[in-house]
């Protein structure tokens, strides 16, 4: 670290960590600035849902987005995108137990319920034994795919930990 941001080469130094609180003076010293990045807000939450679902096909609404970013209050974004992975294996796992399909007006095979009109009692293991498994689409994913996985998801950073952080910005950094 000695001779660090001394010369006219325009050297950026960044650096980030969980533990700012574990850094010895010295090292503190060295950095100019101690900048405490919070967790996502509900708006950033909002937001980060969309952009790790992208293109998926999915029926969510507006008003879906915002009742996900006021379930995920005190994730971080981290934890957002382990919860959006998980909601993206959803439609591959109704595709698999599903036992009824429905034929669209395209030839594709969608899983559905025994009340669904045109529901036929079938496998997707039994659709491709017939050699149509590449004309099975799974369902879009839906607010009820989130809301399974959540139910079974919580925050990895606890209310103790950002205390800590609070307390070590108050001391020796600054808000971001």
């Amino acid at each position: 670290m000695q001779g660090v941001g001394n010369n006219d080469q325009k050297v950026l130094v960044l650096a980030a960590t969980n533990t700012p609180y574990a850094l010895d003076q010295a090292i503190r010293r060295r950095f100019d600035k101690r900048i405490y990045i919070p967790l996502p807000d509900l708006k950033a939450r909002q937001h980060m849902f969309k952009v790790h679902l992208g293109d998926t096909p999915h029926n969510l609404t507006e008003s879906d987005f915002e009742h996900l970013a006021r379930k995920t209050g005190g994730f971080s974004g981290s934890d957002i995108s382990v919860c959006v992975k998980d909601v993206l294996f959803e439609p591959v796992r109704k595709t698999q137990d599903a036992m009824f399909f429905f034929k669209d007006p395209e030839g594709m095979w969608i899983p559905c319920g025994p009340k669904q009109q045109g529901a036929i009692q079938i496998t997707m293991q039994d659709l491709a034994a017939k050699g149509l498994a590449a004309k099975i689409l799974p369902p879009p994913i839906s607010r009820t795919d989130f809301d399974k996985v959540l139910a079974r998801q919580r925050p990895t950073v606890s209310k103790a930990d950002l205390n800590v952080h609070e307390r070590f910005t108050k001391e020796f950094g600054e808000e971001g």
